[in-house]
């Protein structure tokens, strides 16, 4: 991976991070047409990045974090977050093998997509809650069983399934939009320590740790490094606009836009212009 290819994935995953159209899915797809997506560094890379993104939400949520909280905001991203950890761990090696080739990432954006086009008008009317203060440990619990599916079936959205589970908990768009960001965070930071500090990979027949994979060349270090930034700032953005969007025009359009791109992506790879 060069610099180039790192800043546009890192570009690709600070865009897609927080909209519920599936980082993960994005990542590869940008990967596979660079022709690096089974390297190492590239998978280790498409984790590791997600610090960023994760600072990005502690940087616009900071006063919920160290300043207005509370013991029980805490324990309700805990109660949210244990699931996928518990997931993540007993099946990260089956789900990187058999579910996270191009074509099934494209039947996951059809299918995401589809369900989008209809969430707004299943919710409408539905929800109540508009404060984090009012939402339980159950209902933290239950929106973290929805973001399973995410872990289970790449191309999914971690995103879309954590606000859709939080509507399906009676949270408005905006507080289900919120949380999925803030649940994001203990997420995305036990993957990137897991993937970094606990893993095993493959290095030449060799068990590596991610983080010696990385610290192993000057060019792996910089486009870590760079990587992360570019992520930074443009998470940023990207959560920034997704709030005020997704309150004036809902789900719809990223509906559409997970359509046209699976079908967009099952053709690259029957065409042989992205590899399996």
């Amino acid at each position: 991976m060069n610099l180039f290819e790192a800043i546009i994935i890192a570009i690709v995953e600070g865009i897609t991070e927080f909209l519920p159209i599936s980082s993960t899915g994005h990542m590869v797809i940008a990967s596979s047409l660079f022709g690096i997506h089974k390297e190492q560094f590239t998978k280790i890379f498409e984790v590791s990045i997600q610090l960023g993104a994760i600072l990005a939400v502690v940087a616009l949520y900071w006063k919920k974090f160290f300043v207005d909280t509370s013991r029980s905001f805490y324990l309700k991203l805990l109660a949210a977050v244990i699931p996928a950890l518990l997931f993540g761990k007993l099946f990260d090696d089956i789900i990187e093998e058999k579910l996270g080739s191009p074509a099934f990432i494209a039947w996951m954006f059809i299918v995401g997509g589809v369900i989008l086009l209809f969430v707004d008008r299943y919710f409408e009317n539905k929800t109540v809650i508009d404060d984090e203060k009012e939402l339980g440990y159950a209902k933290s619990f239950i929106i973290g069983l929805f973001q399973v599916l995410a872990v289970a079936f790449p191309g999914i959205s971690r995103s879309a399934a954590t606000i859709i589970g939080g509507m399906t908990q009676k949270l408005t768009r905006r507080l289900a939009a919120e949380f999925s960001f803030l649940l994001a965070v203990p997420t995305m930071a036990a993957a990137t320590a897991y993937s970094l500090v606990v893993k095993d990979w493959d290095e030449g027949g060799a068990a590596v740790k991610g983080y010696k994979i990385i610290l192993a060349s000057p060019e792996n270090t910089t486009a870590f490094i760079v990587g992360n930034l570019v992520a930074f700032f443009v998470a940023i953005l990207a959560i920034k606009f997704f709030i005020g969007f997704l309150q004036k025009h809902g789900f719809r359009v990223f509906g559409w836009y997970r359509i046209i791109a699976g079908i967009t992506l099952l053709i690259l790879v029957w065409k042989g212009v992205i590899k399996e």
